[in-house]
C-alpha cells in the first residue's frame, strides 16, 4: 500500500485545495502518473503516482482544502485494489465506488462525534491555518460558527480554543446554525437574476495580501507623465531588424525595466524592504513584471535584470507571461523579486495608483500612450504621445522628495533612450 500525500511546496506554502482528481477508485496507476491538481495560494501543482499500482481509495473530494503531508488517497497492488469493492455493502461494479467512497467517509465522522454540529457545506471555503483545523475536527467545531480574531479574517488555533467552551455549553443550540449565514449574507433582491461564485484560492490571497500591503505600509503614489516620443522613433527604426535577429518584438517593458533599474541604481532605498527595526538594501535587481492571468493577477520575476540586454529580458517576459497564462509558473518563478512594474496601459487605463507587492517598498504603474498636445516651449504646441507614470512607495523608509526625484529619473532615461545603454 501506497499513501497519495499532499508534497512540500515551498516554506510559505502550508495547505492547498484539490481542483481535480485525474483518477478515480479502481484505475491502473504507473510510477510519474498524474493523480490530481493541487491548487495553492501560488501556484498549481500536480500530485503524482510514486508508485505503480491500482487507487484503492479517494479520502478527499475536490474542493477539499488540504493540508501539506496530508494522505488524501491510497494505491495498492491487484489484490488490495479489490479490498474497497468487497467491503462496500452493495456489489457495485468497481468503476462506479469515487462517489460512494468520498460519501461514506464523511457520515462515519459524524457518527463518531454524536455531540458536534455536522459542518457546513460552505466549512472548505473558510480561511483558516492547518491546526486550526486539525483542532476544529477534534473538537467537532464547525468552522463557519468560530470568529476570527485576525485582522485579515485568518481563523487560528487560538479562535477555535477560545470557541471550545461555548460551543459545548450551548450543543443542543446548533442544529439550527446553518441558517445563520443566510441571515447575515444579504440574499439578492427577489426577482433579480444573481449568482454566487466561490473565490479560488488565489483570488483569496491575492485579496487578504492588497489588504495587508495597505494596512501594513504608509503606502503613497506620485506621478509624473512621459515623452514617448523617441523610444517610439527607435522601436519603429529597430524593430524589424531586432525581430530578425533576437527572434522576439522590441516592447516597451525591456525600456521600463532598463529605466527602472537606472532609477534603483540612483535611489536604493526604493530596492529595500523593512524587516523588523532593519533596512535591507538590495544590491541586485529583481525585476517583477505583473501579468493578468485566468485566476488573477500573478508577479513572475525577471532575476538579475541589470545583467540582460534588451533581447534577454524581452525573452524572459515572454517566457513568463506564457507560463503565467498556461498556469505552469514554479514557485521560483514568483518568490524574491525587488521592486514591481505593472501595466495597466494594455487594457486602456489612463491613470491608477497601484498597490505595493508586499516586502517590496516600491512599484511603477504604466499607463496608456495618448496623444495630447504638449507645449515644446513659451510659444510652440505639438501633439505628442504621453504616457502617465506612477510610483506607490512605502513613506515608512521613503522620502516623498526621493520618490518623485526617483520617478524624475525614471522618465529622464526613457525619454532619452541613449541613456539606458549608460545608466540601465
Amino acid at each position: 500500500m501506497n499513501d497519495i500525500k499532499v508534497p512540500e511546496m515551498g516554506e510559505s506554502i502550508v495547505e492547498g485545495t484539490i481542483s481535480k482528481w485525474h483518477v478515480k477508485v479502481g484505475d491502473s496507476v504507473n510510477v510519474g502518473d498524474v493523480l490530481a491538481e493541487l491548487e495553492t495560494d501560488k501556484v498549481n501543482i500536480e500530485i503524482s503516482a510514486e508508485q505503480a499500482g491500482v487507487v484503492g481509495q479517494l479520502l478527499r473530494a475536490e474542493g477539499d482544502t488540504v493540508a501539506v503531508g496530508e494522505t488524501i488517497g491510497v494505491i495498492g497492488g491487484e489484490a488490495a485494489a479489490s479490498a474497497p469493492a468487497a467491503a462496500a455493502p452493495s456489489a457495485a461494479p468497481a468503476a462506479e465506488p469515487v462517489a460512494p467512497v468520498v460519501q461514506e467517509q464523511k457520515p462515519a465522522v459524524a457518527a463518531s462525534t454524536p455531540a458536534a454540529a455536522p459542518a457546513s457545506a460552505d466549512a472548505a471555503s473558510i480561511s483558516a491555518t492547518p491546526a486550526a483545523r486539525k483542532l476544529a475536527r477534534e473538537r467537532g467545531i464547525d468552522l463557519t460558527q468560530v470568529q476570527s480574531n485576525d485582522p485579515l479574517g485568518r481563523i487560528r488555533q487560538e479562535d477555535i480554543a477560545a470557541h471550545g467552551t461555548a460551543v459545548s455549553a450551548a450543543v443542543p443550540a446548533a442544529v439550527p446554525a446553518p441558517q445563520a449565514p443566510a441571515a447575515s449574507a444579504p440574499a439578492a433582491e427577489p426577482g433579480k437574476p444573481a449568482e454566487r461564485r466561490k473565490m479560488s484560492r488565489r483570488r483569496i490571497t491575492i485579496a487578504k495580501r492588497l489588504v495587508e500591503a495597505q494596512h501594513t505600509a504608509a503606502m503613497l503614489t506620485t506621478f509624473n507623465e512621459v515623452d514617448m516620443t523617441a523610444i517610439l522613433d527607435v522601436r519603429k527604426r529597430r524593430k524589424q531588424a531586432f525581430q530578425e535577429k533576437h527572434e522576439v518584438g522590441l516592447g516597451f517593458m525591456s525600456f521600463f525595466t532598463k529605466a527602472v533599474i537606472g532609477a534603483l541604481k540612483a535611489f536604493p532605498l526604493l530596492n529595500a524592504e523593512i524587516q523588523g527595526d532593519e533596512i535591507l538594501v538590495k544590491q541586485y535587481y529583481d525585476i517583477g513584471i505583473a501579468v493578468s492571468a485566468k485566476e488573477g493577477l500573478v508577479v513572475p520575476v525577471v532575476r538579475d535584470a541589470d545583467r540582460l540586454s534588451f533581447a534577454q529580458i524581452e525573452k524572459e517576459i515572454g517566457d513568463l507571461a506564457g507560463k503565467a497564462r498556461a498556469n505552469t509558473l514554479g514557485l521560483n518563478d514568483l518568490q524574491g523579486g525587488t521592486f514591481t512594474i505593472t501595466n495597466g496601459g494594455v487594457f486602456g487605463s489612463l491613470l491608477s495608483t497601484p498597490i505595493l507587492n508586499a516586502p517590496q517598498v516600491g512599484i511603477l504603474g504604466m499607463h496608456k500612450i495618448q496623444i495630447r498636445p504638449v507645449a515644446i516651449n513659451a510659444t510652440e504646441m505639438e501633439n505628442r504621445p504621453m504616457m502617465y507614470i506612477a510610483l506607490s512607495y512605502d513613506h515608512r523608509i521613503v522620502d516623498g522628495s526621493e520618490a518623485v526625484r526617483f520617478l524624475v529619473t525614471v522618465k529622464e532615461l526613457l525619454e532619452d533612450p541613449e541613456s539606458l545603454l549608460l545608466e540601465g
